[in-house]
């Protein structure tokens, strides 16, 4: 193993918090592996670049030695983590839970070691405690301290509801820790609360308390909100590599460091100097998405696959070639009006390059729509039928086209 000091730097860079920052020292100079615990609740099948940040620490974690053990929360997904929430999290099933979790193992193998991972499930210690069990963990918790929690408190001094069984999964969460005896949990910052938990509990069982690491959310493609599905915001880690190389290049340039911190497989050195460029304003941007998100399409669909994505960035967006994988519609979309024309700003709706007519005016008279690769002079909505074929693209900008077949 690397000796201490370097091993730290690895690991606290890019993270919020390691509480306490002199235990994991302690922990890290017994000269052993240890055991890094992350608990996920597969309540999606579908994870994007957020999820993947502590999965990239974990990584880190393993290329300096460390065990890695990644719980799947089958038990504790039937609670849902109120962490960050206004409300009550809908139900699961035990069916939806396990088939998110088959794709989560899936995705999430792609960045760590999956011969340096120890995967298990708490529904198998969790769904057979029985009334004893549980009320003796419950006892080792204070309820007037999980109020102090941000989510909770702001529910309770609000009125909203807060369903009695999600006082109960910081509580599994913890126990979690227990019987795996993990040296060092992490989670984003959001999950502060749980794993201080898990520190209790331990000690209070008479264990060596875990260290609680988090790491920060990742700001979505727009640059402000965090990154989520919901924010349509999001980079999916199955997305296709083209459409992954895209959003790549349209992150906002300010959070370009950050994504390289977190998301990317460059080294620590290599970092230290991108975030160097950027606050002497010797960085280019361009050039260093494009250079991400290669990175990123390699690390999620394998190597060689990033070059492959950015060249069909560059034919489609710098070259104005057509994209491969445009929507098709067949040639029957395109209808004459009574007077043998057609009505170019209703077809572009059709084909889904607009919502509406009118906002099809909008784009024909802004000048950006494209018949075969021709450009559609402003105020012409009505045009030749002969201009359509089984082939004919029809496009908006750089981003939006239709084939017609």
């Amino acid at each position: 193993m690397l000796p201490v000091e370097e091993q730290l730097k690895v690991i606290t860079s890019g993270t919020m918090q390691i509480v306490p920052l002199d235990e994991l020292k302690k922990k890290l100079e017994k000269g052993t592996p240890l055991n890094i615990k992350l608990g996920v609740d597969p309540t999606s099948p579908d994870l994007h670049l957020g999820h993947a940040v502590p999965l990239r620490k974990m990584r880190q974690f393993q290329d300096l030695g460390h065990r890695v053990t990644l719980i799947i929360g089958n038990g504790t997904a039937l609670i849902g983590d109120p962490s960050g929430r206004d409300s009550t999290r809908p139900p699961l099933t035990e069916e939806q839970v396990e088939a998110n979790a088959k794709t989560y193992v899936e995705q999430a193998m792609k960045v760590l070691d999956p011969e340096k991972t120890t995967i298990v499930h708490n529904g198998d210690w969790i769904k057979p405690l029985n009334l004893g069990k549980m009320l003796n963990l419950m006892s080792k918790f204070n309820v007037a301290r999980i109020l102090e929690r941000e989510d909770f408190h702001n529910r309770y001094t609000e009125g909203r509801s807060i369903a009695l069984h999600e006082f109960i999964y910081p509580v599994l969460q913890a126990y979690d820790s227990v019987v795996i005896e993990a040296d060092l949990e992490m989670g984003g910052n959001d999950q502060i609360f749980n794993l201080l938990a898990g520190r209790d509990l331990m000690r209070a069982e008479g264990m060596e308390p875990q260290v609680a690491l988090t790491m920060p959310l990742l700001v979505g493609t727009d640059g402000v909100k965090k990154m989520s599905k919901s924010y349509k915001n999001y980079i999916g880690l199955t997305d296709e590599p083209a459409d992954m190389f895209g959003k790549v290049m349209s992150i906002a340039d300010e959070i370009v460091p950050m994504y390289y911190r977190l998301c990317s497989t460059c080294s620590l050195e290599e970092v230290d100097a991108i975030d160097a460029a950027f606050a002497d304003g010797t960085a280019d941007p361009y050039k260093l998405k494009r250079e991400l998100g290669v990175n990123i399409v390699d690390l999620y669909h394998g190597e060689g696959e990033g070059i492959k994505a950015m060249e069909a960035f560059d034919a489609q967006f710098k070259k104005g070639e057509a994209p491969e994988d445009m929507p098709e519609f067949p040639l029957s979309t395109v209808e004459a009006n009574d007077e043998g024309m057609v009505y170019l700003a209703k077809l572009l709706a059709d084909l889904g390059i607009c919502k509406s007519a009118g906002e099809g005016r909008r784009l024909i008279d802004g000048g950006g729509v494209k018949i075969d690769g021709e450009p559609v002079e402003p105020k012409h909505y009505n045009v030749d039928p002969s201009l359509f074929s089984a082939g004919t693209t029809v496009q908006s900008g750089k981003k939006r086209w239709a084939k017609l077949v």
